[in-house]
């Protein structure tokens, strides 16, 4: 099939998936089904343009597996926290933002997430255009670097998951295991893997949309949906405490605390609900 009409097949279907995600939310229930949908169409869609390129086949079905893999870890952990969490405090804030408009600017909300979810499946799209035969110290180096995004946000979301589980977490702030060393190890974990697809897209002539991707993906998560909404609502909920984090603690790459830090006393002073 033509690239161009695989990817208008792919926009138009991740339209659809939208819009039965913004009827489901438009009855009251929780708009952070966006997320899920997002991961696992983005997912869907760079599978479904690799497999219509025409790039070395090796290198198609590791790329195939590698966002396949990503999307399903995403898509079921954002699954299951919606399920058992109230809605996120992001969409919360949107809708009284919004106000009596809150339902129709919510259906232009998600038809912008099915044009990322086509533009974001583009880096692995270029990778599958890449005719160099797989397995080169780039490629293997890329293999790694994912497998350490993968396991890292895996952790990362496990132990918060954990530190949820307590009683007082609404009162504390998360600063255990990676979370002592990054105050979003989970994010720059699942930034970690758009590094992966960059290294295996070098010999494509599209290898330069992989790296935009990271970059961007990057911006998104440091200036925009990511990283600022969730610290405002974590200063509003816990106030100082949070800002100590804040001083002591890595924004994005973990590193280890700055001085004064008494890991001791803050695990049992210090929670964060960010995800």
């Amino acid at each position: 099939m033509d690239l161009s009409l695989s990817i208008l097949l792919a926009w138009l279907v991740m339209i659809v998936l939208m819009t039965g995600m913004w009827l489901y939310q438009r009855t009251g229930r929780n708009a952070g089904i966006v997320d899920v949908a997002w991961s696992f169409g983005t997912a869907a869609v760079a599978i479904w343009l690799v497999c219509n390129a025409e790039g070395d086949l090796v290198r198609r079905i590791v790329v195939g597996i590698m966002v396949g893999l990503w999307g399903v870890r995403l898509g079921l952990h954002l699954a299951v926290r919606m399920t058992r969490e109230s809605q996120d405090g992001r969409y919360t804030r949107m809708r009284e933002k919004w106000g009596e408009n809150a339902n129709k600017r919510m259906f232009i909300f998600y038809q912008i997430q099915a044009a990322w979810a086509v533009l974001f499946a583009f880096p692995m799209l270029s990778v599958a255009l890449n005719a160099e035969p797989m397995w080169g110290l780039l490629d293997v180096l890329a293999i790694l670097i994912w497998l350490t995004s993968i396991v890292g946000a895996s952790i990362a979301d496990a132990q918060l998951a954990a530190f949820k589980s307590r009683p007082d977490s609404h009162e504390r702030v998360c600063n255990v295991g990676l979370w002592r060393y990054s105050r979003h190890p989970n994010y720059f974990f699942e930034w970690l893997q758009w590094w992966a697809y960059a290294l295996v897209a070098i010999g494509s002539p599209w290898w330069w949309v992989a790296l935009a991707g990271a970059l961007i993906m990057l911006f998104f998560l440091l200036k925009v949906t990511g990283i600022p909404p969730a610290e405002a609502r974590l200063l509003e909920t816990r106030g100082e405490a949070y800002r100590e984090y804040q001083r002591i603690t890595s924004v994005f790459i973990p590193m280890r605390p700055r001085r004064g830090y008494d890991h001791a006393r803050s695990t049992h002073d210090i929670g964060n609900p960010a995800a």
